[in-house]
């Protein structure tokens, strides 16, 4: 029995994983053909006394010789089995091993073999790389179960990048519970494009000089298990297989913030209308885990300065532990000036900003995703997603206009698509009582509360039901979403209060009869809310993967339940629409997306007031 971790919101160990594999083992749950799609932390309920929650994990099961799945909730406190049921509409996230089963299928068929030749292409298999991709829903008969198809890129090598040399029109649709080709869609003859996307063998440039980052006394935040304590700031750190970098119990000045913050889905939707695209609308979290994706980050690169580094655990395919020995990265960085004021007498006052970093980062095929949340000193947090990696194109003919892709290369084009992420932001400002409000700026017309026409304005508009809370963001109203507290005020008198500031974006552009549509319904608003529930934990729903669509948050807030004065969960859609660029190849420069959380009379002054001025001898005139 492994001793218990300190807290029930801990990550799981791997002697956590291994006793509840056993308990599956001995319920005589595991076969040969058993594996284990997702594996996750079930996370306790609220309660008043935490330490009495016992700990629990949910193993996600597949029989991958019948396709069928099943979830058991085991105690790994009691080493027993608590539940099991089947699984309901929708497929557990892809295996890594069926990753290279898809491959192996695809060489494998005569069919694929016979496009190849028609092509010229039948000298260049061995190195062909059949990316695995999942299908979306389309309700196609001979698509039922556990597909996935397969796009073909070539290599010259086995460690070449593949991602620049598209096969255009060659689809190979595959059954992965009995390991046939369904049929294989052969449109086009559309040349291979021919140049390289290497882009690790340039000579680097030599002019840049050398920045140093110290911290002679160490960091200033202290971290103790998962518990993270810094300038005010206290904090648990979370990871599962999932989600990836998850935060709980956030409070600043001892004052509850969020109870709980992740990234729990996004979806990557496309806009090409071509067979070998249209039906591209991956779920990154749902379908392939951003947290077993996770990399295990590099000093000096991934991470710089004095870097305090944290393991997580995931299950492999077989529901075994293993490390990612650093999956978090913890971390200060300067950020400019917080405040400053020069006085009529040329007295200047001026604080210099500094921000905690708690960052990972996951790939998923060919594109990366850094999830960076920040703690500032003045009480604000914010979220970005930094979107890099290298775009995923097909082929055409050079110098042709396509309205749906770009032309980043010769002969090399990448569809318009999306990334959009959907924050789940379980607030407590002040409590577990909220309420939400919308407030806009707006102009006043000339009248007698406008004579000179020069008035503005703002309006606090309540959001008191789920269906109330479905909003966009709007810029020329400047709109946010406040957050307030229903049992505390500040000095003077006013609720103490939160708001959520958005970066406005597109949501998803998908027509609504669309499937992808149906399947990311939460990506058409900014802005969600519901009441607390423990089970709702993702917004497409627990199995976006070839479910039809309609789960997750239209399903819940279909009761349209009340929000006022409760424990709110908000959901922010926010992300990136990525019309792609000849700068984006071979290898993307960062994008980015977020949004941040300011405290909106949480705090009765600037709670940065007593910082030090660090001033020293090149800051004098």
């Amino acid at each position: 029995m492994p001793s218990t971790p300190p807290h029930p919101l801990d990550p799981l160990t791997a002697a956590e994983l291994e006793v509840g594999r056993a308990v599956l083992v001995a319920e005589g749950l595991v076969t040969d053909t058993t594996r284990f799609p997702q594996v996750l932390p079930e996370e306790p309920a609220k309660e008043p006394s935490p330490d009495a929650v016992d700990r629990r994990i949910r193993f996600t099961m597949l029989d991958t010789g019948t396709g069928l799945s099943g979830d058991a909730v085991v105690s790994v406190t009691k080493r027993e089995l608590v539940s099991w049921q089947n699984c309901g509409d929708g497929q557990p996230a892809y295996l890594f091993e069926e990753y290279d089963l898809a491959q192996d299928i695809t060489k494998a068929s005569e069919a694929w073999l016979a496009a190849m030749t028609r092509r010229g292409l039948a000298d260049r298999v061995e190195h062909a790389f059949c990316a695995p991709l999942a299908p979306g829903y389309f309700g196609r008969e001979d698509e039922r179960g556990r597909v996935i198809r397969t796009l073909t890129f070539l290599r010259e090598h086995q460690q070449d990048s593949p991602w620049a040399h598209p096969v255009e029109g060659l689809v190979t649709h595959i059954d992965l519970t009995t390991r046939e080709v369904l049929r294989v869609e052969d449109e086009g003859d559309v040349p291979v494009p021919s140049e390289h996307g290497r882009y690790g063998d340039v000579t680097p440039r030599t002019t840049l000089k050398p920045i140093e980052i110290t911290q002679p006394e160490g960091p200033s935040f202290t971290v103790d298990g998962s518990e993270v304590r810094w300038e005010g700031w206290r904090l648990r750190v979370g990871f599962n297989a999932r989600e990836g970098l998850t935060l709980h119990e956030v409070s600043f000045g001892d004052r509850p913030v969020l109870y709980r913050a992740s990234v729990p889905e996004m979806v990557v939707p496309y806009g090409d209308t071509t067979p070998s695209r249209f039906w591209i609308s991956y779920f990154d979290a749902g379908e392939y885990l951003l947290g077993k994706n996770a990399n295990d980050l590099r000093l000096g690169c991934d991470c710089l300065g004095v870097i305090h580094y944290l393991p997580a655990f995931v299950a492999d395919d077989h529901g075994h532990p293993v490390e990612i020995p650093q999956a978090i990265c913890l971390h200060e960085e300067d950020d400019g000036i917080l405040w400053k004021h020069t006085d009529l007498d040329q007295r200047a006052e001026v604080r210099r900003s500094r921000r905690l970093v708690l960052s990972s980062i996951s790939t998923v095929g060919n594109y990366d995703y850094g999830f960076f949340w920040y703690l500032y000193l003045d009480g604000t947090v914010e979220f970005e997603a930094k979107a890099t990696g290298i775009v995923f194109a097909g082929a055409g003919t050079p110098g042709d206009r396509d309205p749906h892709a770009t032309e980043i290369a010769p002969g090399l084009f990448a569809p318009v698509h999306q990334h959009l992420f959907c924050a789940r932001l379980d607030m407590a400002v002040d409590g577990d009582r909220n309420s939400l409000y919308e407030i806009d700026v707006a102009g006043v017309p000339i009248g007698p509360e406008n004579p000179y026409g020069n008035a503005f304005t703002w309006h606090s508009t309540p959001l008191r039901t789920e269906h109330e809370a479905m909003r966009t963001a709007d810029p020329a109203r400047a709109r946010v979403w406040e957050i307030r507290s229903a049992d505390k005020t500040n000095r003077l008198g006013v609720p103490t209060a939160y708001q959520l500031v958005p970066r406005p974006s597109a949501t998803l552009l998908a027509q609504p009869d669309s499937s992808v549509h149906k399947r990311a319904t939460f990506a058409t608003k900014h802005l969600w809310a519901t009441p607390y529930r423990h089970d709702e934990r993702y917004p497409a729903g627990e199995r976006p993967g070839a479910h039809p669509g309609g789960d997750g948050l239209p399903a819940w807030t279909a009761e349209d339940r009340d929000l006022t004065d409760t424990d709110l969960v908000l959901w922010h859609v926010f992300g990136l629409t990525h019309v792609p660029r000849p700068e984006d190849w071979p290898v993307m420069p960062v994008d980015r997306a977020g949004f941040s959380l300011r405290p909106y009379g949480f705090c009765d002054r600037n709670p940065a007031l007593d910082l030090p001025s660090g001033e020293t001898d090149h800051c004098d005139h």
